[in-house]
């Protein structure tokens, strides 16, 4: 009888963290973590220090073979292939890999992917969906091939998404959802059975890296548009206004149906939110920041800070999360 099979993984990500868990534990009966690829050590926070990422940091005190090259080269690419694996398992890992990197493993090379195939394919996957209105979302394990995450699909495993589901929330419930989706498919990977599906290229969507100007809200758009992107942007890069001149970033919000007033008008503030007149509806905010403050529910921020109804708050354009197309870089 053949013996587990040899697994590397490669990510940088926290999200993998919960899936390492399992891989390392007596579950993972069907694969033994034979070698970690991570990315090299960075300065990061305030003082800027070299720190290990969450991934590294999680392997230290194990016995795991650990590489963590600055580039994927000719070097890379021996000390994964002395590794010996039968397969690769990626996760969020943050760089691109050539064929020879893919070709390393006898049973391929795998990609747990945060969407639903061949919806949002990209960089963004997690907040796209909560910012986009989604009610649900889900894990792809895929093969990787040379187009962005556009390899056959062998199974999805599905995570709901709440109306006031916050993108970190979301990502949390998907962390999790990698181990059944992952504890299904190895036994079916080793014996032969696990099938791969080709994606219909025809309903793919494309999603983009975020960058902080993200972060603004056009009044002119409808209210549920908003509270989606507000919610799907927690925790980066976070929605904010002007709120009396002061930038204000906001946590978390909802919506409601009516409306008589202009958009971007401040209305009286409800018992859980400050609202604020849309094209269509009315957007909640329920929790609001301060720079330099902490991230307060609404009704304790207005107390701190009381707002005018009737004063207008200035829309700013929205770039878009989606396409129907990669974007360009």
């Amino acid at each position: 009888m053949a013996g587990p099979l040899r697994l590397v993984f490669m990510g940088s990500d926290p999200i993998a963290l919960p899936l390492l868990d399992w891989l390392a534990g007596p579950g993972a009966s069907a694969a033994s973590l034979v070698g970690v690829v991570t990315g090299p050590d960075r300065p990061s926070g305030r003082g800027q220090a070299v720190r290990p990422n969450a991934v590294r940091a999680w392997t230290l005190g194990r016995p795991i073979r650990v590489l963590q090259p600055e580039k994927l080269d000719a070097e890379a690419l021996g000390s994964l292939t002395a590794l010996g694996p039968d397969v690769a398992l990626v996760v969020a890992y943050g760089q691109i890999l050539r064929e020879a990197f893919i070709s390393v493993p006898r049973l391929g090379t795998l990609n747990l992917h945060a969407s639903l195939l061949p919806r949002y394919r990209g960089a963004s996957p997690i907040q796209t969906a909560v910012a986009s209105g989604d009610t649900e979302t889900g894990l792809s394990l895929m093969r990787i091939v040379r187009e962005l995450d556009a390899g056959p699909v062998a199974d999805v495993e599905r995570v709901p998404i709440g109306p006031l589901d916050t993108a970190l929330e979301v990502e949390t419930r998907l962390a999790a959802a990698a181990i059944p989706l992952v504890a299904r498919a190895l036994p079916r990977l080793a014996d032969g059975s696990l099938e791969f599906v080709a994606q219909d290229a025809s309903r793919a969507s494309f999603c983009r890296r975020l960058d902080k100007e993200d972060g603004t809200l056009d009044f002119t758009q409808p209210a549920r548009l908003l509270a989606a992107r507000i919610n799907g942007l927690n925790p980066w890069p976070s929605a904010g206004l002007l709120l009396e001149g002061t930038p204000v970033k906001v946590g978390l919000a909802d919506w409601q149906d009516t409306h008589r007033a202009a958009p971007g008008t401040l209305l009286e503030p409800d018992a859980a939110g400050l609202r604020i007149a849309c094209a269509s509806g009315v957007l909640r905010l329920l929790r609001l920041q301060r720079a330099g403050g902490r991230m307060l529910e609404a009704p304790e921020f207005l107390r701190g800070f009381p707002v005018r109804a009737g004063a207008v708050v200035e829309s700013q354009p929205m770039a878009a999360l989606v396409s129907p197309a990669p974007f360009r870089r």
